[in-house]
């Protein structure tokens, strides 16, 4: 198996189990768990779409069964906003709800554009380092998107514990892996002059 299988399913059963949390704690009258619903939930089929139609190719590695369960587990830890949603009944206001709606839109453009980017540049032009439009002055735009993705997310549950998740995967998975990334594009005579003008992912990180 491929660790895209595991991902994929992840996010897919991602609105199915929002909704079974809901139903589990009658929280069918809820707007908060309403609305993350349809951000988390269209992000996962987003996501399979996009897995579908221009993948990520390192997601393509084969795993283990034990593996690709490790990655399921831990991309549960997603799903603590949610939980918490519903089991504390929690409710923001209208303009702290429309400001986490303008941080996920704002990660969907950075995200889906700049791997779409990416996947046309190196299919028009492969084996080229890339370093215009949203690759210019940030060379992970796409994880930046995800994080605009998964805070508007985090901060509807208005608690620490899904923020602490998110900072989890960043630190553990994100960085790492653009670092790695890093390595490998400096096979590239001017990555060198681009890395001197750009962000690994965001200002304050070299």
């Amino acid at each position: 198996m491929r660790q895209k299988f595991f991902i994929d399913t992840h996010k897919a059963a991602t609105a199915p189990v929002i909704l079974s949390l809901m139903a589990w704690g009658d929280a069918w009258d809820n707007p908060t768990a309403w609305l993350y619903l349809a951000l988390h939930g269209t992000y996962g089929v987003l996501w399979v779409w996009k897995s579908r139609v221009f993948g990520d190719k390192s997601w393509e590695a084969p795993c283990s069964a034990a593996y690709g369960l490790m990655i399921w587990g831990g991309l549960t830890l997603y799903w603590i906003a949610p939980w918490w949603i519903v089991s504390a009944d929690v409710h923001v206001g209208a303009p702290y709800a429309a400001g986490c709606v303008a941080l996920y839109v704002i990660g969907v453009f950075l995200h889906f554009v700049s791997d779409m980017q990416k996947h046309m540049a190196l299919t028009l032009r492969p084996a080229t380092l890339v370093t215009e439009g949203l690759w210019r002055r940030v060379r992970n735009p796409n994880y930046l998107g995800e994080l605009c993705i998964y805070l508007g997310f985090s901060l509807l549950a208005r608690h620490w514990a899904p923020l602490l998740a998110l900072a989890l995967f960043v630190g553990a998975v994100w960085i790492p892996n653009m670092l790695k990334k890093d390595h490998s594009l400096s096979r590239y005579p001017e990555f060198a002059e681009y890395r001197g003008r750009s962000w690994l992912f965001l200002p304050p990180i070299w």
